[in-house]
């Protein structure tokens, strides 16, 4: 039997895991701490320090393949897993391009991506010198080990320079003119050993506090538009030489204008429509990308699919009763990721709604919401 290691335990672990087990894939989960989601999945597991070398080397031999949850994991640890002669999905070599946001944009912009201006920040006077080339507002960005908004903070004029610093202080930064969009757009692409790949539908992600809230499937743009929104996506999984599942992010401006955002080299929140909204899930997907299994259909399965991220909105565990109401709802998907706490803002789980358009999708969502008691 074939043995996937997944390096984390967080629900991206637990899903692809779930994926995994429906293709007969064994799957091993390193989690650095006891009460990961994934564990739920797999008797299968480590639980330690990444950095304990031998413990990484249990892992490594124990797994054919390994993938990664995340895309914050030192670059020296994962070379250390290839030189026990394991392969590593996405390779260090992509996560090097991926993981400084700096060099991020910089690596998109030689491979002619339209990325938003930006500039590296080596003394706080850089910030206000961009505002001079870019115009305010500005978005001064934590270079490495930000997500959800996390480590984003939005200049509107001169005076806030000092407020962005304080909130990333001890941070190396760089800055970015900011896109006025008229909506974010995501798409998925599954990209294999040999460079095949498969382009998800364009999506439409709208953020609550810097965190993804609701994700529209398909997106409300054109035809034109959604084409070149997943060329550009697929020639920035290419700029990274990227094994496995991407999320691209993008920025819809004006006039159909369509911008880089951001990669992220793994599932992604804006893809888990995909478990029941397309034949072949991202999960699955990223899956056979990594084992060098052929990749699967991606068409939707019904014309419109809609996701609600189900966020703490309170501090403490999760309520025994929390989906008694919420499952009488019919034609719902509710998935639970088995968080033992709830914090304000964590993602606890997702609900996805199959339709006929997206209006009619959502409501059902928003429903399902209002019934849910976590």
């Amino acid at each position: 039997m074939a043995t996937l290691g997944i390096l984390g335990g967080g629900q991206l672990a637990k899903m692809t895991a779930q994926a995994a087990s429906v293709l007969g894939i064994r799957v091993v989960i390193f989690a650095q701490k006891d009460d990961e989601p994934a564990l739920d999945v797999t008797p299968h597991h480590i639980i330690g320090a990444w950095e304990d070398d031998a413990l990484l080397q249990q892992f490594a031999k124990a797994c054919d393949v390994i993938t990664l949850e995340s895309e914050f994991v030192d670059i020296p640890l994962l070379r250390r897993i290839e030189s026990f002669g394991t392969r590593v999905y996405p390779s260090p070599s992509t996560l090097e391009k991926i993981q400084d946001k700096l060099d991020q944009k910089r690596t998109m912009q030689n491979a002619g991506i339209d990325v938003p201006r930006f500039k590296k920040v080596s003394v706080p006077t850089d910030i206000l010198e961009a505002s001079v080339e870019f115009g305010f507002p500005l978005v001064v960005k934590a270079r490495r080990n930000g997500y959800d908004g996390y480590g984003n903070a939005v200049v509107n004029r001169a005076h806030e320079v000092q407020l962005a610093l304080e909130k990333l202080q001890g941070r190396e930064l760089m800055v970015e003119a900011h896109i006025p969009f008229v909506r974010e757009l995501a798409v998925m692409i599954a990209r294999d050993r040999n460079g095949n790949m498969r382009e998800y539908p364009v999506v439409e992600t709208v953020q609550k506090n810097g965190i993804c809230h609701t994700v529209r499937c398909p997106a409300p743009i054109d035809e034109a538009s959604a084409v070149y929104a997943i060329d550009l996506a697929k020639r920035a999984v290419e700029a990274v030489d990227g094994v496995g599942v991407f999320g691209v992010e993008l920025f819809e401006g004006a006039m159909n204008y369509i911008v880089f955002n951001e990669i992220a080299p793994r599932p992604h929140n804006s893809g888990h429509y995909t478990i029941e909204g397309t034949i072949t899930s991202q999960f699955e997907n990223h899956v056979r990308a990594v084992m060098g299994l052929p990749l699967g259909d991606i068409a939707q399965i019904a014309p419109a699919t809609v996701m609600l991220n189900i966020l703490g909105e309170r501090n403490g565990t999760p309520h025994p009763t929390a989906l008694d109401e919420a499952l009488s709802v019919e034609g719902a998907h509710i998935h639970l990721y088995g968080k033992q706490e709830v914090r304000v803002g964590r993602k606890m789980g997702h609900i996805t709604v199959l339709g006929y358009d997206i209006q009619g999708a959502e409501n059902v969502a928003k429903l399902v919401m209002s019934k849910l008691k976590l």
